[in-house]
């Protein structure tokens, strides 16, 4: 399995959705949860690979792995807020919820965790992706059928570095969204409404360390949630389309997000920094890929490419540094 073969954690495995979780079968809360068992079908389910890249951030606080092998994570569901433990007992699945929403949040498990995902539908085509898609059997791609919660965070990461979108989205969650439903003692919060997110005064963006452009955008997304919620059951190119519409959310914003929202296999990241060096390095050996070249190298994955990305990235083969990280700023402290 993955955790057993997988280097240490970096930035770009990070960056392809891993997320280390203990082993372990968890314990069951009770305390008034609603629960589900799932059997998944077409070989195991990794947690850890599969619900990692919901996860911003080591401090995420609508997100948790615990020790007892458990993952926990909430939600703003059209039914309310939910907080969802997951966890394994062989390749059974056992999960509990709690709130006005979790009763929504059990029913959509299966695809949470992969059930529409079709992993023998991908046939790697080059050594190092063949290794990657090897090693890790339990990866599938999530579809949370939520289209807010991944678009936000990926406003916030738009043109500064992980650690201060990060940031950005830990304080305005624990500012202005509510603690989570269920047991109490994991600090989880539920991130805030469409309608909290759009009063959200310029000072605390600023504090934050939001800029104006990216507040904008999220306030801009927020006023029409409603619209954007309905692409997650949108084809792959009127999803795109119906984000792109708002000013702001671009090719890479709306990839990033349908990859989660809609577990979109073949969403390709554009206009990235740092992913065409990363592809291009892995997969030919130049670091100086563009988006172009990164598009020609992942042509043989039509209709996977997402998948062939993320499996390159969690194969950590990335070219070495030349020049310093991207500094870090803090406009909140001007």
């Amino acid at each position: 399995m993955a955790g057993r073969f997988d280097p240490p954690l970096t930035r770009a495995a990070v960056r392809g959705g891993r997320t280390d979780v203990p082993a372990g079968q968890g314990q069951a809360s009770g305390a008034g949860a609603k629960a589900r068992a799932w059997a998944p079908g077409g070989g195991p389910v990794d947690l850890g690979l599969t619900l990692g890249p919901l996860r911003r951030g080591p401090a995420d606080p609508t997100f948790r792995a615990t020790p007892d092998g458990s993952v926990w994570r909430t939600s703003l569901t059209p039914q309310g807020p939910a907080t969802l433990r997951v966890s394994k007992a062989g390749e059974e699945v056992h999960a509990e919820a709690w709130g006005p929403g979790a009763e929504w949040i059990l029913e959509q498990l299966p695809a949470l965790l992969g059930s529409g995902d079709d992993p023998a539908a991908f046939v790697p085509r080059h050594r190092l992706v063949h290794a990657s898609h090897r090693r890790r059997p339990g990866l599938r791609l999530t579809r949370t059928g939520l289209v807010l919660e991944s678009l936000i965070p990926t406003v916030l990461e738009q043109k500064v570095t992980a650690d201060e979108a990060y940031r950005a989205w830990r304080r305005l969650v624990c500012q202005y969204g509510e603690p989570a439903p269920g047991p109490h003692g994991l600090g989880l919060y539920v991130m805030p409404s469409a309608r909290s997110w759009a009063m959200i005064p310029s000072w605390d963006w600023h504090r934050a360390g939001v800029d104006a452009k990216r507040s904008a955008t999220i306030v801009r997304a927020a006023r029409v949630a409603h619209r954007l919620e309905e692409a997650a059951a949108m084809a792959p190119e009127q999803a795109a389309a119906r984000l792109e519409a708002v000013p702001g959310i671009g090719p890479w914003t709306s990839a990033e997000t349908l990859q989660r929202s809609n577990g979109d296999p073949d969403a390709v990241t554009t206009g990235d920094l740092h992913l065409p060096g990363i592809i291009g390095y892995a997969l030919a050996g130049n670091r100086d890929a563009d988006d172009a070249v990164m598009l020609e190298l992942l042509a043989p994955y039509a209709g996977q490419r997402h998948r062939a990305a993320r499996l390159v990235l969690l194969a950590g083969h990335v070219p070495p540094r030349r020049t310093p990280r991207m500094p870090r700023t803090d406009i909140g402290k001007l």
